[in-house]
């Protein structure tokens, strides 16, 4: 399946593109083939993105994206208002992504969870899904967002883009299509309409402006609006992803599709089972180095006597972590903080945590984490293995000469120190109570409640009633 050919050397109508590969793939996924590891692992990222929505849904850009909502009868979670299907997309997604608390696949890295989710969760109730199709879509969405990340690795960044936004728009429609247990042809049809609607820049990393959050709901609610059009018998481009004008080119053009990432096992290997769960809520990549700032506060440092402090990176990292330096040392918003390594390592020498009180309003303005954050640098290591893993490091000078120095070659919550259940459950609990709910025993247990009746879909409201 991995030998797709280039459409622009090749006019061979009776060869298969990569969305009618998908699509005959998808039309084959049955829920009694699902494996309890995938299973097991949807179950999480559904109950991690609705604690992070729970801890959202008073912020400010929640309440705007809710009185921008078209009325309707689809539940936004953790409110009792309802909304059109498209909104509440919209709505679940931005708030699910807001405080970028959410999940990570390394290798791409995408955050599949705040697309699939509140795609999935939209989807089972306008369909009346049961829950062996609602998590047959979530598990295949996830799964084609982690491989198309992986298929283009550092390239959609590269060209201005969030791959999120991007590749969202794909794996929402994908797995609405797959839950909906539609045959291949109407799934190709929908990826060809996605690719008219996938979208998403960058340039919220200026100013720190709310655009991003708004990325997967805005993916989410597009694999609504494709798959519906594909259903009612509305044609897509065939080469949507390889094609002239297609995704790779136009969001990938500094790279050759690897091809062999998207297919090769697809079916039989699920990649999307090593997701990670975020301890911190930030940009991914910065995750070890608050770890690695926060070891050397536990050896007993002396903030005080810090001369400088250097951090060896990615060069991937820099455009979006490091750079402009001045604002990443003096973040202009509290959600520009979230993708600053600077105000990150600050915080773990300072406080010794980084937790989502820490990053507000009040916090990027405090003297200490903004004095210590502008004495740190970057170097760019050439042999950090950025995207296949997250590093972090941290060597502090003091104003004696001597130094100290810690590294962490993993993340923490990722394939190779994944959180516990005990650490995902207690997340969930922290994030209701810093949504303000009362009662998350009750928004726990009609989560684990789907499955047990075949109209799930009447769950769902449940969770936006409690």
């Amino acid at each position: 399946m991995s030998e797709v050919s280039d459409r622009s050397k090749v006019n061979n109508e009776s060869e298969q593109s990569v969305a009618q590969l998908l699509g005959a793939w998808g039309a084959s996924l049955d829920p009694t083939n699902l494996s309890e590891v995938s299973l097991a692992k949807n179950r999480d990222i559904l109950i991690d993105i609705i604690g992070l929505c729970i801890a959202a849904r008073n912020k400010d850009y929640v309440k705007a994206v809710i009185e921008a909502s078209e009325p309707g009868d689809f539940t936004i979670l953790g409110h009792a208002k309802c909304v059109s299907v498209s909104s509440a997309a919209l709505v679940n997604g931005t708030a699910a992504h807001g405080e970028d608390f959410d999940d990570t696949f390394e290798g791409g890295p995408v955050h599949s969870g705040v697309v699939m989710v509140p795609a999935m969760l939209a989807a089972a109730e306008r369909y009346q899904l049961n829950s062996a199709d609602l998590m047959l879509g979530l598990v295949a969405g996830n799964e084609l967002l982690c491989r198309l990340a992986l298929t283009l690795p550092k390239a959609i960044h590269k060209s201005g883009f969030h791959p999120t936004a991007v590749l969202g728009s794909f794996a929402a429609t994908f797995g609405i299509a797959v839950a909906c247990r539609s045959e291949s042809k109407v799934i190709a049809n929908a990826l060809g309409i996605a690719g008219s609607m996938a979208s998403g820049i960058i340039e919220y990393l200026g100013d720190g402006s709310w655009t991003k959050r708004m990325h997967p709901g805005w993916a989410a609610q597009s694999g609504l609006r494709a798959f519906a059009m594909a259903k009612a018998g509305f044609a897509g481009p065939r080469y949507v992803f390889e094609g002239e004008h297609g995704v790779f080119k136009v969001f990938a053009s500094s790279v050759k599709p690897k091809l062999d990432c998207l297919f090769d096992g697809l079916g039989e290997e699920y990649v999307s089972n090593t997701i990670s769960f975020k301890p911190y809520p930030c940009g991914t990549m910065i995750q070890p180095y608050i770890d690695c700032a926060r070891q050397l506060r536990e050896q007993g440092i002396n903030v005080g006597e810090i001369e400088s402090i250097l951090c060896e990176t990615a060069e991937g990292y820099v455009h979006r972590l490091w750079e402009p330096l001045v604002i990443k040392r003096s973040p202009p918003t509290s959600y520009a903080a979230k993708f600053s390594v600077p105000y990150g390592v600050a915080l773990g020498l300072i406080r010794g945590h980084a937790d989502l009180d820490d990053y507000s309003e009040d916090s990027i303005a405090d003297p200490d984490i903004l004095t210590l954050a502008a004495k740190i640098n970057y170097q760019i290591d050439p042999a950090n293995p950025y995207p296949q893993t997250f590093t972090g490091h941290v060597r502090v000078l003091f104003k004696d000469g001597s130094h100290k120095e810690v590294r962490q070659g993993f993340m923490r919550g990722g394939r190779d120190a994944p959180l516990s259940q005990k650490e995902i459950t207690e997340k969930f609990y922290a994030n209701c109570k810093y949504g303000g709910h009362s009662d998350p025993d009750k928004i726990l247990n009609i989560c684990k409640s789907i499955g047990s009746m075949q109209d799930d879909y009447l769950l769902i409201q449940k969770i936006g009633e409690a």
